[in-house]
């Protein structure tokens, strides 16, 4: 771990503070970060290559699950999930779960949707029904964790196999689930049993939806506030087919409203990996598609004022973030956990100045209602 004290504009853009300095850890120097969760006092990350790690926030200490360690049979992973009991990993082929209680491993295959079927890409635990949910790339699979029970669920719509590629799952509340897909979203209302077709619903990018923009809409991750819906979009472009996923940032105002954030806006590409949320703040990795090398090129991390849509993009001046790929983020409350494609970083934000900004934030958005 290497710790580095910077002065950067980082606290201007969250906080509107004058310049300060910021603590920022750099911790598994060379992995590829694609997933991090939280339980009790333990934050998990996946990587791709170097098997799970799971950080201990009351003794700061590092467990490895690794093929190196002969405690894993695989290293690449691409999604996480758990509870007190177990740790469930997607890999390319199939469901790792590990027996916290029992220290031990097992491997779920599925039957359904041949050798794409086993790629996991997203996983889900709802604690409120304890359900886990496994984003396969071919099929949606609901996992009753009690009863051991799982159950396959065809997307499919209009016979586009993309609605049925899974990408994000995300809680909304305790009323909803949202599903990402290469082609829209699905939303299941969880106060109806999950077989019953009333109780889902799907938005493409026909009609008013995501302004109707692009030739399909591809959605990677998903992010939630009292306000707006916020929907990370994917670019993929070729001379060919030069608006097919065009990407960005949509803000949806959960009524009619939908605005784009694009390169327009300030973002430094128009490709978004991952969302996360600090006060007023949208924290977004960005990318850029090359339509002549169909690869996407890492453009670092940009914040977006929520109210505003102001586009800010962060420099660490000592770390440089500009040309790595941003995978994943997750706030801790007093920390942003940045995990990319080379390393996993920890910008801590928890002062003074930082709690003063969000109560700042939050009074601000109390008046506003309160006007309305």
């Amino acid at each position: 771990m290497k710790k580095i004290l910077i002065t950067t504009v980082l606290f201007l853009s969250l906080f509107s503070a004058a310049y300060s300095q910021i603590e920022t850890e750099s911790h598994l120097d060379g992995a590829m970060i694609t997933a991090i969760q939280s339980e009790g006092n333990y934050i998990w990350f996946a990587t791709y290559g170097q098997g799970i790690y799971r950080y201990s926030i009351k003794d700061h200490k590092w467990f490895n699950f690794s093929t190196k360690n002969q405690n894993s049979d695989s290293d690449f992973f691409y999604a996480i999930a758990v509870n007190k009991n177990y740790l469930w990993a997607g890999t390319v082929e199939g469901l790792f779960i590990y027996d916290i209680n029992r220290n031990q491993w097992r491997k779920r295959k599925f039957a359904q949707g041949g050798e794409l079927g086993n790629w996991i890409r997203a996983l889900c635990f709802d604690p409120s029904q304890d359900v886990l949910w496994i984003g396969r790339f071919k099929n949606l699979t609901r996992l009753d964790v009690k009863r051991n029970q799982y159950k396959d669920i065809d997307l499919t719509q209009n016979n586009d196999s993309k609605t049925n590629n899974i990408k994000t799952i995300k809680l909304d509340g305790d009323s909803l689930v949202w599903f990402g897909t290469e082609s829209g979203v699905h939303i299941y209302d969880k106060s109806k049993n999950f077989e019953n077709q009333s109780a889902w619903r799907y938005l493409n990018n026909k009609g008013n939806n995501f302004n109707g923009e692009g030739d399909a809409v591809s959605v990677p991750d998903i992010l939630f506030d009292k306000n707006f819906i916020w929907f990370a979009t994917d670019e993929f472009i070729t001379k060919d087919h030069p608006h097919f996923n065009i990407g960005g940032v949509y803000r949806f105002d959960m009524k009619l409203e939908w605005d784009r954030i694009s390169k327009r806006n300030g973002l430094a590409g128009n490709g978004i990996y991952c969302l996360a949320r600090t006060g007023n703040k949208i924290w977004a990795g960005v990318y850029t598609f090359s339509s002549e090398d169909k690869k996407d090129f890492g453009r670092g991390l940009a914040l977006i004022d929520r109210l505003t849509e102001k586009v800010t993009p962060l420099d660490f001046n000592s770390v440089d973030l500009n040309s790595r790929q941003v995978l994943s983020l997750y706030f801790d409350g007093t920390s942003m956990w940045i995990g990319t494609d080379n390393g996993l970083y920890r910008v801590k934000i928890d002062n003074p100045l930082a709690h003063w900004a969000l109560k700042k934030d939050a009074r601000l958005i109390k008046s506003k209602k309160g006007k309305n």
